[in-house]
């Protein structure tokens, strides 16, 4: 327990320090908000230019699926900012920074998340925000009290549940030094969960449940806050999901640190 304070603490005053040096270039900081709302709704006016000419998918709504979306971007923007394995195979792996992680006494896996770590993407997390307040109004959705701490447990839990994906996909790279991995593949893959699954066949709606839950991050829990009570129970197990793959992708990290080898000289 001590440990994983010490890790938080890091992870703090980390993050202190990266707004007081992003905040010092204010013109700079706003760009970056800009451009990332820009693609963003980019990706909104696309939705909505689909909907003008299909205007219900199996029965949702244009606002409903805005709304999904919406809320999809929120965890996603979390999990980006802590789990940053996009390079993860080129620099670790095969340039050999593994070793001097390997020296630290913090875990590994904590430290190759801080020196990832992209505070930045918290305007990923305003956009998501900004959309899903959109829908709500359009949907003229109600809310109540409790809803709020619902929400941010869902969310933690969407980002949990990529972190447990991303996280044992990165560890595969210590059985192989290949400079290809899967990752592009499951980032396409996750991009099915900002839709309702019911659009789908079995067989896709299987694997985003029970294989790549990436329903868990996206449509399930964005289904309770639309009151759509025929998916409460998904909604409900989403931390449970969360728990169970973080906890996998830790265990398939731990074993992949076993079986790494070192770069060589």
């Amino acid at each position: 327990m001590q440990n994983v304070k010490h890790i938080f603490g890091i992870f703090a005053d980390y993050l202190g320090q990266y707004f007081k040096t992003r905040l010092a270039y204010r013109a700079d900081f706003l760009g970056d908000f800009v451009s990332n709302l820009i693609s963003e709704l980019i990706n909104l006016v696309f939705i909505i230019v689909v909907f003008t000419h299909v205007p219900l998918m199996k029965e949702w709504t244009r606002d409903e699926i805005i709304f999904i979306y919406g809320f999809f971007l929120v965890p996603y923007a979390l999990f980006s900012m802590f789990f940053g394995f996009w390079d993860f195979n080129e620099r670790y792996i095969i340039r050999g920074e593994m070793d001097r992680i390997l020296t630290r006494p913090i875990h590994n896996l904590a430290q190759v998340c801080l020196e990832s770590i992209a505070p930045d993407r918290i305007f990923g997390v305003i956009t998501g925000l900004i959309i899903m307040g959109y829908a709500a109004f359009q949907l003229d959705l109600t809310f109540y009290w409790y809803d709020l701490f619902i929400f941010i447990g869902l969310v933690i839990s969407g980002a949990l549940i990529y972190g447990g994906v991303y996280t044992a996909i990165a560890a595969v790279s210590f059985f192989s030094d290949s400079r290809t991995g899967i990752a592009p593949m499951i980032y396409n893959i996750q991009q099915y969960g900002r839709y309702p699954v019911d659009v789908y066949n079995k067989a896709i709606r299987f694997v985003l449940t029970y294989v790549l839950p990436f329903a868990f991050v996206g449509i399930y829990p964005a289904a309770y806050f639309l009151r759509k009570e025929v998916w409460y129970t998904y909604a409900a197990l989403t931390p449970v999901v969360a728990v169970i793959f973080f906890g996998i992708g830790l265990l398939v990290w731990n074993w992949g640190v076993t079986k790494y080898r070192g770069a060589g000289s």
